[in-house]
């Protein structure tokens, strides 16, 4: 599940125009947030708008909104391959460095490399030590590589360092569930919908486990949650597939 822009987006805005653009900075500043803006919701016009701005100046600001506005196109490995470039080649902090190899690790995780993904994410927490986000999105990618070990490892690190994040919770809870653990299981998951009583990812982790309990009437209630909560999204279709398998009776 990722989380693309997250808070990271927050930073950036603040940082390239502090760090790198010196002509025209309140232009630029308002080129940028617009193309940022309009990349989530119309990302073929924010590139061509990206594009264009880059042309008359738009330096670096200008290459990092194409990048995310090709994520939102759907072309994840494109927009990772030009975010690990802008991260070289840009002159600004560590801190910033390692927000944009942390989008471009979640644009591998995207597109389906997680070895990319682990790589890159991992370059990233060297320049963000302890950041939660990145310890998580890193987890996500040790977990499609199978190391559900090292999934514990960055979720442990990133709930020492934030125990308010509910999706750190669910994530571990999925790990050690892999891990055959799930007496720690069930206490993440637990946790996660303490800290947020509608949590898709908890809510259909704890259906799961449920499942693996043989409460069938409790799976089913978390994941007509789901569906109640998210009837359209990605975590609605994985609930309605749960309940389908469990109708059949297929393991």
């Amino acid at each position: 599940m990722i989380r693309f822009m997250r808070k990271a987006s927050v930073v950036i805005t603040l940082c390239f125009f502090t760090s790198f653009s010196q002509a025209a900075e309140l232009n630029h500043s308002r080129e940028y947030a617009r193309c940022m803006g309009l990349a989530p919701s119309d990302p073929n016009d924010a590139f061509e708008m990206a594009t264009a701005w880059k042309s008359m100046g738009g330096g670096d600001a200008a290459e990092h909104c194409a990048a995310v506005a090709l994520y939102y196109s759907g072309k994840a490995e494109y927009a990772a391959r030009r975010l690990e470039v802008l991260a070289e080649t840009i002159i600004a902090t560590p801190e910033f460095k390692g927000e944009i190899l942390g989008q471009a690790g979640r644009a591998w995780l995207s597109h389906g490399d997680a070895v990319r993904a682990e790589a890159t994410l991992t370059e990233a927490a060297k320049f963000l030590r302890g950041r939660p986000g990145i310890l998580i999105d890193r987890s996500e990618a040790r977990a499609a590589l199978g190391d559900y070990k090292g999934a514990v490892e960055d979720l442990t690190n990133a709930i020492s360092a934030d125990a308010s994040r509910a999706e750190a919770f669910a994530f571990r809870a999925s790990a050690y569930r892999y891990l055959d653990e799930l007496g720690k299981a069930r206490a993440d998951i637990e946790a996660a919908l303490i800290l947020e009583p509608d949590a898709l990812e908890a809510l259909l982790e704890r259906g799961i486990l449920f499942r693996l309990a043989e409460n069938k009437d409790a799976a089913r209630a978390d994941w007509l949650k789901v569906l109640e909560l998210d009837p359209d999204g990605e975590a609605g279709r994985l609930a309605r597939a749960n309940i389908e398998k469990m109708d059949v009776n297929v393991n």
